[in-house]
């Protein structure tokens, strides 16, 4: 299993955003970036430096990806027909983890992968605990019935820095979840711009 070993706050700081809406980024304090010479970064960037910028900034969001799981993530994105950008975001929200989150049963990206790693999540009744299995449209995800009155799950339901998508649909009293459908990029809330057309520029040049 793989593992970010960085602190979690870390890629708030590099990219100068708060990528996941946090109230605690300590971006909301300060926007430049870590270390003592970190006020001073401020020079105009290169194209390359800002197609590996949206490539990281995405690829951190979802917590624990690898540089060869995103790399396979895109090179099936640009497989299927339509546009590769909407395509990869697809592929992304599809994921379990991210469904996870989405539906507001925890906190962060991160505790998602870990809760369904630990076997809290069922999939149509099965218990599934692959972070990475991909969801299809008319799935049914659901906290696991032990696990409903977890602090981490009853606390998560409760926040209000964001909301829950409309392709799904939860009921927060069964702590169950319908995925409706595949977002496009418009439809995926982040906090911050995502840009996949430099991500799509980064991997034709590399």
């Amino acid at each position: 299993m793989t593992k970010r070993t960085s602190a979690k706050y870390k890629l708030d700081r590099r990219m100068g955003e708060n990528i996941w809406g946090r109230p605690k980024s300590p971006v909301n304090r300060r926007e430049y970036g870590p270390g003592q010479h970190g006020q001073r970064r401020k020079g105009k960037m290169s194209d390359f430096g800002l197609q590996l910028r949206a490539k990281q900034k995405l690829k951190g969001y979802y917590g624990d990806l690898t540089e060869k799981q995103f790399k396979r993530i895109f090179a099936e994105a640009a497989r299927v027909k339509g546009d590769t950008g909407e395509n990869l975001m697809g592929l992304l929200e599809r994921r379990l983890d991210a469904v996870v989150y989405r539906a507001k049963f925890v906190p962060t990206i991160f505790a998602a992968r870990q809760f369904v790693n630990h076997g809290h999540v069922l999939v149509n009744g099965v218990r599934t605990n692959i972070p990475s299995y991909r969801v299809k449209e008319g799935d049914i995800i659901e906290v696991r019935d032990k696990s409903k009155q977890l602090a981490l799950v009853l606390e998560a339901s409760q926040l209000a820095e964001r909301d829950v998508p409309d392709y799904l649909e939860v009921d927060h009293s069964k702590m169950r979840a319908s995925f409706v459908r595949t977002p496009g990029l418009s439809d995926v809330p982040y906090a911050v711009q995502m840009e996949p057309n430099l991500v799509i520029e980064y991997y034709a040049q590399n």
